[in-house]
Formats: C-alpha cells, sequence, structure tokens
C-alpha cells in the first residue's frame, strides 16, 4: 500500500521522553478521509500508555485520541465529508462491522475495535499512530462532525473526557428529574457536571478539598460534599439515582454506595484495576444498588453528544500547549496541575 511520511511526537520506550518522529500514514483509500490536524487533547491514558503503565504498549507510541481537524482530501467512496470540513476523531479508527456490538452502534465494545493509537492498522499491518501528528487517515466511519459554533480546541476534549462521561448519563437515562453526583473534579469530572447540568439534573460534585467549591458551582453543580466530612457524607445517604466516579486512581467507594438511592448505580469511569477496600456488599443488597463500569461511546452517540454540545454550547475547560511542552504537561497532569485540560496546537509542530 502507499504510504507518505509525516512528522509526529511520540516515544520509542516507557522510560523516554517524547519526541519528534517520522512516521507512516497509508495514502487515501476508497472510504478514507485525510484530516489535517488542529488540535489534539491530552489524555491521561495518553500518558499511561506512552509510560507502558497497563504493560501492553507497542513502540513507537504516538498517543492523541482527542483530536480536531480539517478535511484535505477523501477517498472516491466517501459521502459524509469533504475537503474543509472540520471534523473530529476519538479513541477509535476501526471495528469489526458485524458483531452485535458493532450493528447496535457499540463499537467500543467490539472485541476487535482498533484504537486511534496502539492497536492495528490492518492496512499497513503496523501499530496505529495518535493525534500528536500533523494529520490522520481514518475510515469516514470512524469521523465525526463538529458544530460550527463550537471553539475548536475546546472541542477536542469532547472526544475522550466528553463521551466517557456522556455515555454512562445517557445510558441510565438521566434527565431534568435526576439526582446526579460526580466523584472527582477534573478532566472528566468538570465534563461530567457540565453535561449531567445541561440535562437538567440535579448536579452534586464528591470532592475532599473545599477549595473545589466554587469551581464546581461556577461549571453547573448546584451542591457540594465535602467526602471526609462524617455530617455533610450523612445528610446525602439515599439520594442519588447515579453516581458518575471519575477518580482515576484505586480509592475506596464503600462511602458512596449508602448515598445511593434504592436502584441507583455507581458508574467508574476514571479507575482501570481492583478496588481496595472491598466492596461491602450489605448496602448494594439492601437497597438493590449496583455498581458498575462504562467505557467510551459508540460512533452514533459521540456524534449525539458533540450535536448537544453544539445545542447547549458546550466546550472542555482548557490550557492550550505547544507541542514541544507536552513531557512538562504530563508532569503537572501527575499534580492534577491543569484545569481541566491540556490541548496541543499541532500548528507548534
Amino acid at each position: 500500500m502507499d504510504t507518505t511520511s509525516i512528522k509526529a511526537f511520540g516515544t520509542e520506550a516507557a522510560d523516554a521522553a517524547l519526541g519528534e518522529m517520522d512516521i507512516k500514514r497509508r495514502k487515501v483509500t476508497d472510504k478514507d478521509v485525510e484530516i489535517d490536524i488542529l488540535y489534539c487533547g491530552v489524555c491521561h491514558s495518553d500518558l499511561h500508555f506512552a509510560r507502558n503503565d497497563w504493560g501492553f504498549s507497542v513502540y513507537p507510541v504516538v498517543p492523541g485520541h482527542e483530536i480536531v481537524g480539517k478535511v484535505k482530501a477523501v477517498g472516491e467512496g466517501v459521502s459524509k465529508y469533504k475537503a474543509g470540513d472540520i471534523v473530529a476523531v476519538g479513541c477509535l479508527v476501526d471495528s469489526c462491522r458485524t458483531c452485535n456490538n458493532c450493528e447496535n452502534d457499540l463499537e467500543q465494545y467490539c472485541p476487535e475495535w482498533v484504537g486511534t493509537y496502539g492497536g492495528h492498522d490492518k492496512h499497513l499491518d503496523l501499530p496505529t499512530y495518535g493525534g500528536y501528528s500533523e494529520s490522520i487517515v481514518v475510515d469516514e466511519h470512524f469521523v465525526l462532525s463538529v458544530p460550527e459554533n463550537l471553539d475548536l480546541a475546546g472541542v477536542a476534549p469532547i472526544l475522550c473526557a466528553g463521551i466517557t462521561t456522556w455515555s454512562p448519563l445517557r445510558h441510565w437515562n438521566v434527565g431534568k428529574d435526576s439526582k446526579v453526583a460526580v466523584v472527582g473534579l477534573g478532566g472528566l469530572g468538570h465534563m461530567a457536571i457540565k453535561l449531567a447540568d445541561a440535562l437538567g439534573a440535579h448536579v452534586t460534585l464528591f470532592s475532599r478539598s473545599k477549595n473545589k467549591i466554587q469551581d464546581a458551582m461556577d461549571l453547573g453543580a448546584d451542591a457540594v460534599v465535602i467526602s471526609t466530612n462524617e455530617d455533610e457524607m450523612a445528610a446525602v445517604q439515599g439520594q442519588f439515582d447515579v453516581i458518575i466516579d471519575t477518580v482515576p486512581y484505586v480509592h475506596d467507594v464503600n462511602p458512596y454506595i449508602g448515598t445511593l438511592n434504592t436502584n441507583g448505580t455507581l458508574v467508574l469511569v476514571g479507575y482501570l484495576g481492583p478496588l481496595d477496600p472491598m466492596l461491602n456488599s450489605v448496602p448494594m443488597i439492601m437497597g438493590r444498588k449496583k455498581v458498575a463500569g462504562s467505557l467510551i461511546g459508540g460512533i452514533a452517540e459521540t456524534q449525539e453528544l458533540l450535536d448537544f454540545c453544539g445545542e447547549h454550547n458546550i466546550t472542555s475547560d482548557i490550557e492550550v500547549i505547544d507541542i514541544q511542552d507536552i513531557n512538562k504537561a504530563y508532569e503537572r497532569m501527575l499534580k492534577s496541575d491543569v484545569h481541566y485540560r491540556f490541548v496541543i496546537d499541532m500548528a507548534s509542530l
């Protein structure tokens, strides 16, 4: 297959800093869209994958799955997009298209889904490379339309942080009569508050820091509960229909179970791994309460989210950086020193 060489920013090893490199992209095939990347969000997953924290990274790694760009060229069979369109690409660039999940717009749960980076490019028989690059070539099925009224840099994190919180809000039918709580105020948490508020829910933030109170209220929260305060936690027992837990590290979820109402659900979206301490099943059994997990959304659901954000003028709160500052940004992310998402201006590459 014909390829072209482009500039990217990535790493050759888990203990190496990210730096400029050349990668291969396939030339446009019949159903492909070639996109010049304008902005790329920076996700915690980027850092984890670059440093092989999950143990399955294949090098070289070029991270980035929150991509906003302009269409440069399209294949002859492409019907949805044309040169000049502003589009987006999220965490997926391929799937089997035939399994039950794919047929029900749940490509994120397809056993053969292909990540925007770290997956397997069946065209080139190489790893997929992400959005820390000049351009990307993606099958039109996995390309998304961006509402014209939205700030493009602020759109980028919607492709991961946004859809990761939107999907459980939609699955558990959050609406104007819902009582929703969000655990943690970071990249995921701030989007969960904005989206739940726009859906009409009464939104509460669980936080360990009083310093987050005003920020949460500015984002659309109706209340803040300090989770280390026993009196405040006691006052919200049995209240919430849905809790979106965005904390990205191992933590005790048991204190939050009691704040669910009967049939309520706590959804883990930030942390992957064994819980410690273990779940206490007593409050779950006594109230038919659930602890669930959720990934990103499928393509149709992600487009629904982008359209919703266009209607409600929702974007992520961001700090725009140059690609040359990505290693510093990773260190700041580890310290939660960003409000609330880094976005790379890819013109800097």
